[in-house]
Order: structure tokens, then C-alpha cells, then sequence
């Protein structure tokens, strides 16, 4: 028993180091065999059983990106890890690769490492999970607060299509406004001009409030004189005139900020 436990903690060790340099050097043939050497010691008979025989094999299940058999493990040895912000990240990745976001949300803000929190896999992470969520609004703050930093291309990347994708077309909006003024090589306007539309079509379903569509109708207003192509420039006016009718037959008047 002593001579196998000895075995399985040497393997586990190889299995990490394997791990690490596949991970760095971006090497499947090292990530296979870390794989491999992780479900040795997870099934083998003086492990399975334990703590550590289950974190080989939830490792051994990641790498297989079976997230469903991660989770199976995850959850017997959950109890034992409620400080622990390595189990906590695992934990988070494994449930939103399954599309619990409820749960994933809820470990991604249990870590504490700072480290962790200031990595863009992590903020990202965050971000996509807040809007799977329907709180648009919290990612958003997220993207605020890391707003300096060299990843603030890629955050509003997320934000935008996710949210577009989601139904939060107002943060969508804001998104692809701000990449439209960092990102003079690529144009956004037609996904600018769509998400405006998506926040005027909640607004008549009475799920917007008036004020985001003023701000985002006044925000397609906005870019009308960077456009380089007249089409553009016709369909942002005719979106801005269906808003208007409407907002003449719901007593609204947008004639104040110059829509």
C-alpha cells in the first residue's frame, strides 16, 4: 500500500509538470500524457477513493474537456475546498463550459487572489458569465474598471457580440461605440446601427427604458459624419426616423436633443 502511494504521489507530480509545459508550450503530446498519468492515479485502487484521487481525476476530465465528469468530481470533494481559489477557478470554468452560469458566477466571486482577478482569462470570464446572467450592466463595470488596460480591445469585443447575442442590445451599444472610436480599421456600424434597433424594439416592448434609447439613438446620430459610405449614412437616418414616429405617437419629444 505504502509502495503504491508512493508510486501515485510521484505520478500525480509528473502529471503537473507535464501539465505546466504543455500548457506553456501549447504541447498535446505533453497535455495527453499529463491526461494520461492523471487518470493512472485516480483510478488506481489506493486513490480513487481519496481527496486527492478525485482532484486527478476531475483534472484528468478537464483536459478531456468533459465538463459534465469534472463536475461529478468537483462536487464529491466541493465541502473540503471553501477557501481554496484554485478549486474555486476550476469550479467556475467547469460550470460555464456546461452553462451553469448561476453557479459559475457565484465561484468566480468566491476567489480572492488578487493574481487571479487582474488576469484577462479571468475578467473575460467574468464578463461573459454576468451577461449569460442577465446583468449586462455588472460586466460593464467590470469593463470600466480594467478600461486602461492593453485588454480593454478584446473585453469590448466580448461585451458587444455577447450582449448582442443575449437581448442586452443598450451595453451592446455602448460596446461597439466604443470600439468604433479605439478601432479606426475596422467598422462597426452595422452592428452599432442593429443594436440600436434591438434597443428600440424592447423599448415598444416596454422591457428598455426611453432614456437608453435616447442615448443610443443619439449615439447612431453621433457617427453619421465619420461614415464613408452614403449607404451608411441612409440607414442610420432611416432607424432614426422609425425611432422618431415613434416617439411623436408616444408623446415623446427627441426634438430636444437634436434627433
Amino acid at each position: 500500500g505504502l509502495v503504491g502511494s508512493e508510486m501515485c504521489i510521484r505520478d500525480s507530480i509528473k502529471a503537473v509538470a507535464y501539465l505546466m509545459y504543455g500548457q506553456k508550450k501549447d504541447s498535446r503530446e505533453h497535455l495527453k500524457t499529463a491526461q494520461q498519468l492523471f487518470q493512472l492515479v485516480g483510478a488506481s485502487a489506493t486513490e480513487c477513493d481519496t481527496i486527492p484521487g478525485r482532484q486527478c481525476m476531475a483534472s484528468c476530465f478537464f483536459l478531456l474537456k468533459q465538463f459534465d465528469d469534472v463536475l461529478v468530481y468537483l462536487n464529491s470533494i466541493k465541502s473540503y475546498f471553501q477557501s481554496d481559489d484554485d478549486f474555486h477557478w476550476n469550479y467556475a470554468l467547469a460550470n460555464a463550459s456546461t452553462g451553469d452560469y448561476k453557479e459559475a458566477e457565484a465561484s468566480f466571486l468566491a476567489i480572492r487572489n488578487e493574481k487571479y482577478k487582474s488576469e484577462e482569462v479571468y475578467i473575460k470570464w467574468l464578463i461573459r458569465t454576468y451577461i449569460m446572467n442577465g446583468k449586462a450592466k455588472s460586466a460593464w463595470d467590470v469593463y470600466l474598471s480594467t478600461e486602461t488596460s492593453a485588454d480593454s480591445f478584446n473585453i469590448l469585443q466580448l461585451i458587444g457580440n455577447d450582449c448582442y447575442k443575449m437581448g442586452q442590445f443598450y451595453y451592446s451599444v455602448k460596446a461597439f461605440e466604443a470600439l468604433e472610436k479605439i478601432d479606426s480599421e475596422n467598422d462597426y456600424e452595422d452592428a452599432l446601427r442593429g443594436s440600436v434597433v434591438g434597443v428600440f424594439q424592447m423599448t415598444v416592448a416596454g422591457k428598455e427604458n426611453v432614456e437608453h434609447l435616447i442615448e443610443a439613438a443619439a449615439i447612431l446620430k453621433s457617427i453619421e459624419s465619420s461614415a464613408s459610405v452614403i449607404l451608411f449614412l441612409f440607414q442610420n437616418e432611416v432607424v432614426i426616423k422609425i425611432i422618431k414616429k415613434w416617439a411623436k405617437e408616444n408623446s415623446l419629444d427627441f426634438d430636444e436633443i437634436g434627433l
